[in-house]
C-alpha cells in the first residue's frame, strides 16, 4: 500500500457511523459550541500524541499485527496473546459487527426493503468485505482508499454546501461559551463527552497492523498516521460546527433523529436520503479498514506460534492472509447471529484502553533509545488521557469493565495450550509415552 491507502487505513475507521450521531450527543449534552471544540481539540492531542508514538513502532516492527507484535517485544509473548485473543475472539468482530447492523436503518431510509432482507443485509455486507480481501491487499486497499477518501470529499463537501447555500448561519453558533438550557450537568457532560470522542477517533492506530505491506514504510507510516490524525480532526471540527450552524442546539431532538434534522434542514424532503447515503458511505470505509486491519493480528499470532498455526497460512495465489481473513469475517458474523455486540463492546471497551497504552510504554523498553523530538512528551500525554478515559469508563461502567478484564485475563487458559511445548515438557512426555 501506498501512502494514500495508509492514510485511508488511518482515518477510515475513525470516521465512520459516529461521525453523524456523535458530534449531535456530545454537543447537546454538553450545551455549548466552545465546549464541544474544546473536547474535539483535546482529544485531537491525545490521539497525535498517539499517532506519533504508533509511528515510531511501525517503524521499528514493519511487520503486521501492531499491538500484538509492540506487546510481543516490550513486555513478552503472554501479555501479546492476551490482547490478540481480545482481538481476535470480541473486539474485531463485535465492532464489525455493529457497524454492519448500524448500516440496516440507513439502507431503508434510501429504499423500501423487506424484513427479511432487512435480517439477511448485515450478514451480506461482511461476507461481501471479507471476499474484497480475500481476493487481495491491493485489491482491497484500492477499494478501501476509494471508498475512505471518497467519503472524506463527500463530508467536506457537505461542509461548504451548508454554508455556500446559506443554510448555515454563525448566528446559530452564539454565544460560543454560554451553555444553552437543558445541558447536563458539567462534569457528566464533560465526562461522557471525553469517552465519546476517543471512540469517535477509534481505529486511527490501524495502519500499524499493515505495516508490513505498506511500501517505504519508513517515510510513509509516519506521514500517515500523523495526516490521518489530523485530518479526522479537521473533519469532526468542520463537521461539527457545520451541524450547529444549520441546526441549532435547542432544535437537536436526539442523535439518531439529528441525520434527518439535518438533512432535511440543507437538502429539503430528499434530505434524509441524501443524508442516508453519506452515512453508509462512510459506514463502508470504516467497515472496509477494520477488516483489512484485524486479520493480521491473528496472522503473526499464528506465525509466532501462539495461535492455530492454518490462521499462519498466505494464499498461494492472492498472498492474503486469507484463514485469517475468513476467521475474522465468520467471528463477525456469529456476533450478529446472536445480536450480542453491544454487550461485548461495553464489557471489552475498558481493557482496549489499556491495551493501547500498554502498547506505547514498550517505548520505553526498547533497546535502542527514541531519538525523536517528541520524546518523551508524546507518550507521556497519551498516557496521561488514556489514564483520564479509563477512570471515567470505570467510574461509569464499573462492572462491564471488570467482566471485560475477566475475559481477557480467561485468555491466558487458553495461551497454556497454544503455547510451545518447552523442552523439558517434551522429554518429559516423551517418556510417559508407550513403547
Amino acid at each position: 500500500m501506498g501512502l494514500a491507502a495508509t492514510i485511508a487505513v488511518v482515518s477510515g475507521e475513525a470516521i465512520a457511523l459516529g461521525i453523524f450521531l456523535t458530534p449531535a450527543a456530545m454537543a447537546k449534552s454538553l450545551g455549548s459550541p466552545a465546549l464541544l471544540a474544546a473536547v474535539w481539540c483535546g482529544m485531537a492531542l491525545m490521539a497525535l500524541a498517539g499517532a506519533l508514538c504508533y509511528s515510531e513502532l511501525a517503524v521499528r516492527y514493519p511487520v503486521a499485527g501492531g499491538e500484538y507484535v509492540y506487546l510481543r517485544e516490550g513486555y513478552g509473548p503472554r501479555v501479546a496473546f492476551l490482547y490478540g485473543w481480545m482481538s481476535a475472539a470480541v473486539i474485531d468482530p463485535g465492532v464489525a459487527a455493529a457497524l454492519a447492523f448500524g448500516a440496516v436503518p440507513y439502507v431503508q431510509a434510501i429504499v423500501a426493503i423487506s424484513p427479511r432482507l432487512a435480517t439477511v443485509l448485515p450478514f451480506a455486507i461482511l461476507i461481501v468485505l471479507g471476499a474484497v480481501n480475500y481476493l487481495g491487499t491491493r485489491l482491497s486497499g484500492r477499494v478501501m482508499a476509494t471508498a475512505n477518501l471518497l467519503k472524506i470529499a463527500v463530508l467536506f463537501a457537505l461542509v461548504a454546501w451548508a454554508f455556500v447555500s446559506g443554510h448555515a448561519s454563525t448566528a446559530n453558533l452564539l454565544p460560543l461559551a454560554t451553555r444553552r438550557p437543558g445541558s447536563d450537568m458539567l462534569f457528566a457532560a464533560i465526562a461522557g463527552s471525553v469517552v465519546s470522542a476517543f471512540f469517535s477517533f477509534g481505529g486511527w492506530w490501524e495502519a500499524g497492523k499493515l505495516a508490513g505491506e505498506v511500501r517505504n514504510p519508513s517515510r510513509t507510516l509516519p506521514l500517515a498516521f500523523t495526516c490521518g490524525v489530523l485530518l479526522v480532526t479537521a473533519v469532526y471540527l468542520l463537521v461539527s460546527f457545520a451541524f450547529l450552524a444549520v441546526v441549532p442546539l435547542d432544535r437537536i431532538v436526539s442523535n439518531t433523529a439529528f441525520v434527518a434534522q439535518f438533512g432535511e434542514a440543507l437538502f429539503g424532503t430528499a434530505g434524509g436520503r441524501i443524508l442516508s447515503a453519506c452515512v453508509l458511505l462512510s459506514v463502508a470505509g470504516g467497515l472496509m479498514a477494520l477488516t483489512m486491519a484485524a486479520p493480521r493480528v491473528y496472522y503473526a499470532m499464528a506465525k509466532d506460534s501462539a495461535f492455530f498455526s492454518v490462521f499462519g497460512r498466505l494464499h498461494p495465489r492472492f498472498g492474503t492472509p486469507a484463514n485469517a481473513i475468513l476467521l475474522q469475517t465468520c467471528g463477525a458474523l456469529l456476533i450478529l447471529l446472536f445480536g450480542a455486540f453491544d454487550k461485548i463492546l461495553a464489557y471489552i471497551i475498558f481493557s482496549a484502553v489499556v491495551f493501547l497504552a500498554l502498547s506505547v510504554t514498550t517505548l520505553f523498553r526498547v533497546k535502542e533509545p527514541v531519538r525523536r523530538w517528541w520524546f518523551p512528551a508524546a507518550p507521556i500525554i497519551y498516557l496521561a488521557g488514556s489514564a483520564v478515559v479509563a477512570l471515567l469508563i470505570l467510574m461509569h461502567s464499573p462492572v462491564p469493565a471488570l467482566i471485560g478484564v475477566a475475559v481477557v485475563l480467561a485468555g491466558g487458559l487458553l495461551h497454556r495450550r497454544l503455547s510451545p511445548t518447552t523442552p523439558i515438557a517434551v522429554e518429559t512426555a516423551t517418556e510417559t509415552l508407550p513403547g
